[in-house]
């Protein structure tokens, strides 16, 4: 690994045991593992987040600019009328 800088991190004992039964498990080498891939997948969530976040606004602004909008009510309105005057068909 490159350049690591040592820091302090304060952990809820629910949190500590977590992170020392995976080192026990065999899961991870050290503490320090466990929470370097913490770090990745958190920044990874912060990405995922950030980019469904800009679809949102696209597809927002793609809806403003598609046109006026419909009242619902207004169309549903309409179709009810329309199905209510056609002839009755008996299924078969």
């Amino acid at each position: 690994m490159a350049t690591v800088e040592k820091i302090s991190v304060a952990l809820p004992p629910e949190m500590v045991a977590v992170v020392r039964k995976a080192v026990e498990s065999g899961e991870y080498s050290s503490a320090s593992e466990v929470i370097r891939e913490a770090l990745r997948d958190w920044k990874l969530k912060r990405k995922v987040e950030a980019l469904e976040l800009d679809e949102l606004r696209r597809l927002v602004n793609e809806g403003i600019s598609s046109g006026p909008s419909v009242d619902a009510e207004l169309v549903f309105s309409r179709l009810r009328a329309k199905y209510a005057a056609m002839p009755n068909q008996e299924e078969v």
